[in-house]
């Protein structure tokens, strides 16, 4: 069992930087594939980021590759999503998504536990 709270989204400039937080309760946090998306108004939710248990595994959308990086400290129950060079495209709420399994997923639907999601505004 896992509860999910976002921190640290806000309104940027574009090419501004920013730095999402996740933080979770559970006993057994270190277990957990950590996943972030997005989505904006009238879309479907999308992927953006997924890190495994280690951290050493991660894979990103083509969207955000060079961009964002995503890390985890299981110590602190924490999972970040580094957000770099923000563009106006960027603009969505964010959410961060948890499953105990063992393998890095991308698919929305293969996650348990969601976050309530923090806004993200990139400006021109």
């Amino acid at each position: 069992q896992v509860q999910l709270a976002e921190s640290g989204g806000g309104l940027v400039q574009a090419g501004g930087s920013l730095r999402l937080s996740c933080a979770a309760s559970g006993r057994t946090f270190s277990n957990y594939v950590m996943g972030w998306f997005r989505q904006a108004p009238g879309k479907e939710r999308e992927f953006v980021a997924t890190i495994n248990w280690s951290g050493g595994i991660t894979y990103y959308a083509d969207s955000v590759k060079g961009r964002f990086t995503i890390s985890r400290d299981n110590a602190k129950n924490t999972v970040y999503l580094q957000m770099n060079n923000l563009k106006p495209e960027d603009t969505a709420v964010y959410y961060c998504a948890a499953v105990r399994r063992g393998t890095a997923t991308t698919i929305k639907y293969e996650y348990d536990y969601w976050g309530q999601g923090t806004q993200v505004t990139v400006s021109s």
